[in-house]
């Protein structure tokens, strides 16, 4: 039992060091480039579209996030029209 579970660490180790970073290494100049780049445009939406698709959903979900406690918390400090007008009759009716 201990013999498969250090030969499964083994294996693993053998295909993590082995795996090509070559790929890894040309994206990163590339993209520090990108970013340092002094074009006026925000670090949050440098990587193009799929990054302004990310801040406008986030900016949609927080202001949906905070609309929606402002709207249950009017509908809470509101009273029901039925309520008051059950009231009102009730007391005019026991007069």
């Amino acid at each position: 039992m201990l013999r498969n579970l250090l030969g499964f660490c083994q294996i693993d180790q053998r295909t993590i060091s082995s795996a090509s970073c070559s790929h890894f290494e040309k994206k990163v100049p590339e993209k520090q480039k990108l970013f340092q780049e002094d074009n006026g445009i925000p670090v949050h939406l440098k990587g193009g579209v799929a990054d302004a698709l990310l801040n406008r959903a986030a900016v949609m979900l927080t202001v949906g996030g905070m609309a929606d406690p402002v709207y249950q918390l009017a509908i809470a400090s509101l009273p029901k029209k039925q309520d008051c007008l059950q009231s009102s009759q009730q007391s005019l009716g026991s007069v």
